[in-house]
C-alpha cells in the first residue's frame, strides 16, 4: 500500500506568543506632548544655528516649555499642594530660570529631557498592562461543558464552577485549572511549568487553564474557578510586582526631595538676608539668581543619568536592550543571578541524544531509521527530533501505511512489511509480562529517566528492539555564561525551573550549576526569589517562559531571553537579550558596574563645582556669568566623563571578566 497523503502539518505553537492588543505609541498623551515638545526644540534649535532673527527662535523655544513643561509643572504643583516638592517643579523653574537669564535653549532641551523620560515610563507602563491582558488570552473565551446525558452546552469560561465536566478536543487550549476523568493526549503545559516538551495527560493527572491539548481528547472536571487560575494568578503577580517595583528611583532622586527644600530655602535666604540688610532689590535678586544656577541639580542629574544612558546604549548595540537608568544602576548591584532552565540554558526544543539498540538484529541506525519512518506523519515535538536526526544522519526514511496515532501513548504504522510502534514507556505497564527482554527495557528507561532524558520505545511486532534518548538542547554558551556569572557575582547562580529534578539535575551539572530548585510553578519560583532577597541578596532573574514572569517581576532586575520569548515576558523583564547570547549577561552586569564607577566620581566632580561656586557666592560676590560658566562647564565635563561609556573599549573591559573566566 501507498503511503497516506499527509496533510501540511501547522507549526508548533509557541506558548505565550498570543494576540496582543497594543496600545498605540501616539495614543499616549505623554507621548504626544514629548514629541510636540522635540520638534518644536529641534525647530527652534535649527533657526538659532542659521543664524535668524531671536524672536522667531525664542517664541519656538517658549512653545516647547509650554508643550513639553506643562504637565510635570503642574505634577509639581499639585505635589506641593500634598507639602512636598519634588525633582519636575524644580527643573520647569530651573528651565525657567535659565530663560530669564538669557539661557533659553538649555532650558528647553531640559524640558524636552524630562518630557521624553515621561513619556517612556507613560509607554512602558502601557505595554505591560497590554501584556497582562494578553496572557488572560490565552485561556479561550468559551468551553464545551457536558450536561444531563453527555450533551454539551458552549458556555463561557468565566461561568465554569467547580465540579463542571469539560470536553476538550484535539488542538483546543484548556479553559479551566481542572483533573482530566477520561481520555488521554499530551498536553503543552510551557506557559505554566516551562517544560520543554508536552506531557501526557491521562486520567487523574492535572491540567492547566491556557495549556494546550495535543492529539487527543479529554474530559476534565473543573478544580478552581477562572479567577483563582494558575494563569490569572501568574498575571495578578506580575501586575503586584511590578507597581511595587515601578516606585524604585535611582539614587539621586531618592535624595531630591531634601536637596531641593534645601536648595529653595538657601534661595529665599540669599535673597531676603541681604534685603534685610539694606541691599537693593536688584542685587539681591541677581545673587539669589546666581546661587539658584550654580546650586541647581542639573549637573548632579547629568553626573547619573549619561553614564547610564550610554551604557544602555553600549549595550543594545551589544544585543541587550535595558530599559531604564534604574534598570542598568539595579544591574550593577547584581549579588546572585537565577537562571530559568527551559529556553533560557536550553534552547527549547528537543533532540535526540542516545541510541539504545537492544535486538542484535537491528543496528543503531535500522532502529532510528525505523522509528523515524513510522513518527514522520506525527506532528509531536519528540516525533520531529526522531525525524530529524534520521535526516541529519542521511538515513532514507522507506514508505509507511497504516499510520495510527494513540494520543498520549505514542504511533504506529507499517513500515515494509513490518508493524512499528513508537510510544510512551506507559505502554509498558505493570501488566507487562516479566521476560529478559521487558526487563532490558525497563532497566534501559529507568536509567534514561533517572539521568533526566525522555525515554522513547521503539518496537517491531510488538517486541522492543530498542530505546531513544531525548532531552533538550542545551545552549553552546550556557556553560561559559554560567562560570563568567560566578566570577563576576562572587556566588553560584542558582537554577530555577519547573521541569523534573532528574533533568534539572543533568542540565545543572553540565553548565557547573550546584543550587538546583526544580519542580517549580511560577508561584514557587516568586518564593524562592524572596528566599534568595531575604537572606539579603540583591538577584537577577533570567528566563523566556510566561511563567517566568512573576520571578522576573519581583527580582531586583528581570532579563528576558528575546528570540522566542513570551510577549508578556518581554514586556515585564527589564532587559532583553535580543540574540539569545548569554555570555551578555555577565558583560552587561560588569559594563553596569563601570557605569556605577563613573556615576560616583561625576558625582564628586559637580558636587565640587556646586561647593566651590555657591561658597563664592555667598562669601563673596560671584559674577552672574562666571556663576554660569562654572555651572555650565560642570555639566559639560560630567557629561563626557559619562559619554566615554560608548566607546566600544567599555564593552570589551566589561567582558574582559568573562574572557579571563573561559
Amino acid at each position: 500500500m501507498a503511503a497516506p497523503t499527509l496533510a501540511p502539518t501547522r507549526p508548533n505553537p509557541i506558548p505565550g506568543l498570543v494576540p496582543v492588543r497594543r496600545t498605540r505609541l501616539f495614543a499616549l498623551p505623554e507621548v504626544r506632548w514629548a514629541a510636540l515638545a522635540a520638534v518644536l526644540f529641534l525647530a527652534g534649535l535649527a533657526v538659532q544655528l542659521i543664524g535668524g532673527p531671536q524672536w522667531p527662535w525664542w517664541a519656538l523655544y517658549l512653545a516647547c516649555y509650554a508643550a513639553g513643561g506643562w504637565e510635570p509643572g503642574l505634577a509639581g504643583l499639585r505635589a506641593l499642594r500634598e507639602k512636598t516638592l519634588d525633582v519636575d517643579l524644580l527643573m520647569v523653574a530651573a528651565a525657567i530660570g535659565a530663560a530669564a537669564i538669557g539661557q533659553i535653549t538649555d532650558g528647553a532641551l531640559l524640558i524636552v529631557i524630562f518630557a521624553t523620560s515621561g513619556a517612556l515610563e507613560a509607554l512602558a507602563t502601557a505595554r505591560t498592562e497590554d501584556s497582562v491582558r494578553g496572557l488572560l488570552d490565552l485561556t479561550p473565551d468559551t468551553a464545551n461543558r457536558v450536561i444531563g446525558d453527555n450533551a454539551e452546552e458552549t458556555v463561557n469560561a468565566a461561568e465554569l464552577r467547580v465540579g463542571d465536566v469539560v470536553v476538550v478536543r484535539p488542538g483546543e487550549r484548556i479553559a479551566a485549572d481542572a483533573t482530566v476523568i477520561s481520555g488521554g493526549s499530551e498536553v503543552d503545559q510551557a506557559t505554566i511549568t516551562g517544560e520543554p516538551l508536552p506531557v501526557d495527560r491521562t486520567v487523574g493527572n492535572e491540567v492547566f487553564a491556557g495549556t494546550l491539548n495535543g492529539t487527543g481528547a479529554l474530559r476534565i472536571r473543573v478544580e478552581r474557578r477562572a479567577e483563582d487560575s494558575m494563569v490569572a494568578r501568574i498575571a495578578a503577580s506580575v501586575e503586584q510586582a511590578a507597581q511595587t517595583k515601578a516606585r524604585t528611583q535611582l539614587f539621586i532622586e531618592k535624595v531630591e526631595q531634601r536637596y531641593s527644600i534645601g536648595m529653595v530655602v538657601v534661595t529665599s535666604a540669599v535673597f531676603a538676608i541681604p534685603l534685610l540688610l539694606g541691599d537693593t532689590v536688584q542685587r539681591a535678586l541677581l545673587r539669589a539668581m546666581t546661587f539658584m544656577i550654580v546650586a541647581s541639580p542639573c549637573a548632579l542629574v547629568l553626573a547619573t543619568m549619561p553614564p547610564l544612558l550610554a551604557a544602555i546604549a553600549n549595550a543594545g548595540r551589544h544585543g541587550v536592550l535595558v530599559k531604564s537608568a534604574v534598570v542598568m544602576e539595579k544591574l550593577g548591584a547584581t549579588e546572585r543571578i537565577a537562571f530559568d532552565k527551559t529556553g533560557t540554558l536550553t534552547r527549547g526544543a528537543a533532540e535526540l541524544i542516545e541510541i539504545h539498540c537492544l535486538d542484535s538484529r537491528f543496528s543503531d541506525a535500522e532502529v532510528l531509521r525505523l522509528a523515524a519512518a513510522a513518527e514522520r506523519p506525527s506532528e509531536h515535538p519528540l516525533a520531529a527530533a526522531i525525524v530529524r536526526a534520521a535526516r541529519v544522519r542521511d538515513l532514507g526514511l522507506p514508505e509507511i501505511a497504516r499510520f495510527t496515532a494513540h494520543p498520549g501513548r505514542g504511533v504506529t504504522a507499517r513500515v515494509g512489511d513490518r508493524l512499528i510502534s513508537v510510544g510512551s514507556p506507559a505502554t509498558m505497564g505493570p501488566e507487562t509480562d516479566s521476560t529478559p527482554e521487558t526487563e532490558a527495557v525497563r532497566a534501559t528507561v529507568d536509567s534514561l529517566q533517572t539521568s533526566g532524558y525522555t525515554a522513547v520505545i521503539v518496537t517491531c511486532e510488538q517486541f522492543p528492539i530498542g530505546v531513544l534518548a531525548i532531552t533538550d538542547q542545551l545552549r553552546p554558551e550556557a556553560t561559559t555564561a554560567v562560570r563568567g556569572a560566578t566570577e563576576l557575582t562572587g556566588t553560584a547562580p542558582v537554577l530555577l525551573t519547573g521541569d523534573n529534578r532528574a533533568t534539572a539535575g543533568r542540565i545543572a551539572a553540565q553548565v557547573g550549576i550546584t543550587d538546583v530548585r526544580a519542580e517549580l510553578l511560577p508561584d514557587d519560583k516568586v518564593t524562592a526569589v524572596r528566599r534568595l532577597q531575604a537572606d539579603g541578596q540583591k538577584v537577577t532573574v533570567v528566563g523566556d517562559g510566561i511563567n517566568d514572569a512573576p520571578a522576573l517581576a519581583a527580582a531586583e532586575v528581570g532579563i528576558a531571553m528575546g528570540g522566542a520569548g513570551a510577549d508578556l515576558t518581554l514586556q515585564t523583564a527589564d532587559a532583553v537579550v535580543v540574540r539569545d547570547d548569554l555570555t551578555t549577561i555577565p558583560t552587561v552586569i560588569a559594563l553596569a558596574r563601570q557605569a556605577r564607577r563613573v556615576v560616583v566620581a561625576n558625582l564628586a566632580i559637580a558636587a565640587t563645582f556646586i561647593g566651590v561656586l555657591t561658597v563664592w557666592d555667598l562669601v563673596g560676590t560671584l559674577p552672574l556669568p562666571l556663576g554660569v560658566a562654572g555651572h555650565e562647564g560642570s555639566t559639560v565635563i560630567v557629561g563626557l566623563n559619562g559619554l566615554r561609556l560608548l566607546r566600544g573599549a567599555a564593552w570589551e573591559r566589561a567582558a574582559g571578566n568573562r574572557h579571563r573566566s573561559e
